[in-house]
């Protein structure tokens, strides 16, 4: 078989590159390891509505967030919105919708199709990708691959062009029954009795279903997330002792890197996206709204460069938006979360009154990460607070 693009993974990053490379006409395939899309959970869902919204994502595929919760060991604020802000998808139906996308524009997806090995002719510039699927093993030629195999990036390792993750977030989550959930308020918990190097979480789904979930920062800690989770639903730690009863319905697990951008996201036929390159917003571990906008591009520069057979130079405008939408609002995000994995429980304590002291608007610009310099500096000047003070000079320094 022949494609102008091959794409290896399902997840949202892929399934938007493949989406927006048949859009533009290409004939693309993609390459999904699963039995189905979003058929193996491996985040918890949370993003924006705003981003959500220019995606096309309507709000039949998430549950809406107007107010948030932080708990420590010895404290608990909440941050109460003026408006829905964001959500918890429902990630199997929104990855379903990303598919249906891709297929209505004349992508081929295959699911239960295994990359098992990738090369690369220097001459021909031709990319063979060995395939083994349901109808047994195949071959597959492309001008141009997209790895969006995520955090294992399988298809960049094998090139020998990247390396094994050393810093990611494990996170483990069981998504449950509950009888009393407040649906509009998400929860994050902090400090050694959540999580040694991390946090925990509630995120609701519906009235009567939430997400329940330990992330733990690896190699930071060496404690499994599923004894964490585990320990936390025993002893019904609040918030948890608020829900009633808790029936777990599912079991997500999932890795995702947490060392800031790759210092290339392109190569001669090679475009990465997603967890692949490191798209990801540390504080929370949330990069879905990120997977969707790199895949389009990946998508659209991609097909721009088939006429130059996919050399790193047709693929420079991906590489330059990469780094300049998203290298330093990573790396000051970076600075706060090396912070935080420092801070001792009573630490903890104080750190959560900082964030008691920003407005709504001031808040929803520090968890998703939009740290540009004039917003921080007015934040600086606007509250007195030392420790606030400390914490934004962190994340503006260079």
């Amino acid at each position: 078989m022949r494609y102008d693009i091959a794409i290896v993974g399902g997840g949202p990053a892929g399934l938007s590159a493949a989406y927006s490379a048949s859009k533009q006409g290409a004939k693309v395939a993609l390459f999904e390891k699963d039995p189905s899309f979003g058929h193996n959970i491996r985040t918890s869902g949370v993003s924006w509505i705003k981003e959500m919204k220019k995606y096309e994502v309507s709000n039949e595929y998430y549950n809406p967030i107007r107010n948030f919760e932080f708990i420590s060991p010895n404290n608990d604020i909440a941050i109460d919105g003026k408006e829905d802000t964001a959500c918890v998808l429902d990630v199997r139906k929104t990855y379903q919708l990303l598919a249906s996308k891709a297929a209505a524009t004349g992508a081929d997806l295959y699911v239960k199709s295994q990359v098992t090995d990738i090369s690369r002719d220097p001459i021909s510039k031709v990319s063979t990708l060995k395939i083994t699927t349901t109808s047994g093993r195949e071959s597959v030629e492309s001008l141009l691959v997209i790895d969006a195999s995520g955090f294992g990036c399988f298809a960049a390792r094998k090139l020998g062009y990247v390396t094994e993750w050393r810093r990611y977030g494990a996170g483990a989550e069981y998504e449950c029954y509950c009888d009393k959930v407040d649906k509009s308020t998400l929860t994050l918990m902090v400090g050694s009795k959540y999580s040694e190097a991390g946090y925990a979480w509630v995120f609701p789904l519906s009235e009567n279903r939430v997400r329940i979930g330990v992330g733990i920062g690896k190699p930071n800690s060496q404690v499994d997330p599923i004894k964490k989770l585990n320990g936390l639903l025993s002893a019904k730690v609040t918030p948890l002792d608020r829900l009633g009863k808790i029936q777990p319905l599912e079991f997500h697990f999932g890795l995702i890197p947490n060392q800031g951008l790759r210092t290339k996201s392109t190569y001669d036929g090679m475009i990465l996206v997603g967890d692949t390159v490191g798209q990801a917003n540390p504080l929370v571990l949330e990069g879905i709204r990120y997977a969707i906008e790199f895949g389009r591009l990946a998508g659209k520069v991609g097909v721009d460069s088939l006429s130059y057979n996919s050399s790193l130079e047709s693929l420079k405008q991906y590489e330059m938006a990469n780094k300049k939408t998203l290298e330093k609002k990573i790396n000051s995000a970076l600075k706060v979360q090396a912070r935080w994995l420092g801070l001792s429980d009573s630490e903890w304590d104080k750190e959560i009154e900082i964030i008691k002291g920003l407005t709504i608007d001031e808040f929803l610009d520090f968890i998703k990460s939009d740290f540009t310099t004039s917003k921080m500096l007015k934040v600086a000047l606007n509250h007195p607070k030392l420790l606030a003070k400390q914490l934004f000079n962190l994340v503006l320094k260079k």
